[in-house]
C-alpha cells in the first residue's frame, strides 16, 4: 500500500511538472527576419572613407512571452569608395555578428509595441588604400543600445522601425548610428 501511495504521489508531481514545462513552451515564440540597414559612422577624417552604408541583416530569435525577447543577427554593408579618380582612392565595407536582448511594451491600440534593445556585437571594418597605404582589416567587439516601434499585423508578421547607437572606440572608427528597418516571421 505504501508503495502504490508513493507512485501516486510521484505520478502527480510528474505529470504538474509537464503541466507547467507545457505552459511555459507555448509562451516562446521563435522568429525569424530581414532588415535594410542604413547606417552613418563616425569615421576619421584621414581616412577619407565615405560614412554612410547601405546594409542587409538576416536575424533570428525567440520571444518569452509578451515583454522579452532574445535576438542573433548577421549584418553585411555593400563596398563603398571614396576619392573616385585619384591615386588616393579608398574602398570600405564591414560585417557585423551578435546579440541583442529586447523589451516589448505594447501601447494603446492592438498589435503596436515599443521596442528597446541593449547588446553586443562584433564588428569587422575592411579599408583598402589604392596606391602606397595596402589594406587594413579592423575588428572590435561594439555595445549596442536601440529604441523604436513594431507592428504586429497578425501572430505570425510584425513590421519592425529602430534607431540604433554603438560604440565601437576604434582608432578609425569611433561609434555608428543606424536606422533599422525590417519584417519577422513568428512561428
Amino acid at each position: 500500500m505504501k508503495k502504490t501511495l508513493l507512485l501516486a504521489g510521484v505520478a502527480c508531481l510528474f505529470s504538474f511538472g509537464a503541466d507547467a514545462a507545457d505552459y511555459s513552451l507555448s509562451e516562446l515564440r521563435p522568429y525569424v527576419g530581414l532588415d535594410y540597414v542604413y547606417t552613418d559612422a563616425n569615421i576619421k577624417k584621414a581616412t577619407r572613407i565615405k560614412t554612410d552604408y547601405n546594409s542587409g541583416a538576416i536575424n533570428a530569435g525567440i520571444r518569452f512571452g509578451d515583454y522579452v525577447g532574445l535576438e542573433a543577427f548577421f549584418q553585411q554593408s555593400g563596398e563603398r569608395k571614396s576619392m573616385k579618380g585619384t591615386l588616393d582612392q579608398t574602398k570600405s565595407e564591414f560585417y557585423a555578428y551578435g546579440l541583442d536582448l529586447y523589451g516589448y511594451m505594447p501601447i494603446g491600440c492592438d498589435g503596436f509595441n515599443l521596442v528597446g534593445s541593449l547588446g553586443l556585437a562584433n564588428y569587422n571594418f575592411k579599408l583598402k588604400y589604392r596606391g602606397h597605404q595596402g589594406s587594413d582589416d579592423k575588428q572590435r567587439i561594439g555595445y549596442r543600445a536601440g529604441i523604436g516601434a513594431q507592428y504586429d499585423f497578425n501572430d505570425n508578421i510584425s513590421a519592425r522601425l529602430m534607431y540604433r547607437y554603438t560604440q565601437l572606440g576604434m582608432k578609425e572608427v569611433k561609434n555608428l548610428n543606424e536606422v533599422v528597418a525590417g519584417l519577422r516571421y513568428s512561428f
